[in-house]
């Protein structure tokens, strides 16, 4: 167990591990709680896009509980319990600042998307798009399970865990950029194993980085969940919000054309 002496005493080093081994676990936990849905549908691990709807949905669902049942059993094993989870109801300064990360993250999508479309530059694949297969109907799944288990999972155990405990050694913005960095590094090895090249992988690492840093900032400057957890799913229903639109109307490439707009939920499924 962890006393409140130790943990003020931990050093930066220390505490970057905790922090790697962290994310590490909430990774394996996701995997694992996904199991079942493999079990459900078996044709999930060759061939997602044939799955049912059923299954592809609980496997999301699980992936996303896994992620929660991680930060969960790291605050009871070191004592920290529930109190250590900062939510509740947002001020009118919380509201402020759910709006002002939606548009921040809004433009910072539109300065990468404007950069690849110029430059031409490729991107690797994500297992997001594999799973919605441009199926208008699991689009729209996809925005329930934003608000319901996303953001909410990826916030508490990226957010209120994993960056509240690099505030034992590092500053504020410190911790920040060391968990973003954390975060993005533990995908690169699954970008990299479905990209053609390391550009195609440095571009979705980027985006996965800057999302990151915006919801960091949004739980570092209010130390409360609710706000990054608002800021997150709001932009993710609005990325699949428009993906449907151009999937009903027949958007001229709907695929290539939305390809980035999923980059931040990618990063679930490592």
């Amino acid at each position: 167990m962890e006393t409140a002496d130790r943990q003020r005493q931990d050093g930066p080093l220390r505490s970057t591990l905790v922090a790697v081994g962290l994310t590490a676990f909430g990774l394996l936990a996701a995997n694992l709680a996904t199991l079942p849905a493999f079990a459900l549908d078996p044709s999930l691990i060759e061939s997602p896009a044939d799955a049912s709807i059923t299954a592809r949905t609980v496997f999301m669902i699980l992936n996303f509980l896994g992620f929660a049942l991680a930060g969960g059993l790291y605050l009871a094993v070191t004592d920290r319990g529930w109190s250590y989870v900062d939510l509740r109801a947002p001020t009118k300064r919380g509201w402020a600042y759910v709006l002002g990360g939606i548009v921040g993250i809004i433009a910072f999508y539109i300065l990468v998307n404007v950069v690849v479309q110029t430059l031409s530059l490729p991107s690797a694949d994500n297992q997001v798009m594999s799973l919605i297969d441009n199926d208008p109907q699991m689009v729209l799944i996809m925005i329930g399970i934003v608000f319901f288990f996303n953001a909410p999972a990826e916030e508490f155990l990226f957010r209120n865990v994993v960056q509240k405990r690099l505030y034992d050694a590092f500053s504020r913005s410190s911790a920040i950029i060391i968990a973003s960095a954390i975060f993005a590094l533990v995908h690169l090895l699954s970008y990299a194993l479905l990209s053609g090249s390391l550009l195609a992988t440095v571009v979705p690492i980027v985006v996965v980085f800057g999302g990151a840093i915006i919801f960091g900032y949004l739980y570092a400057e209010t130390d409360n969940l609710f706000v990054p957890i608002a800021a997150h799913a709001a932009f993710n229903a609005l990325q699949f919000g428009l993906l449907y639109i151009a999937l009903q109307y027949d958007i001229q490439e709907p695929e290539a054309a939305t390809s980035l707009l999923v980059e931040f939920l990618a990063t679930a499924f490592p």
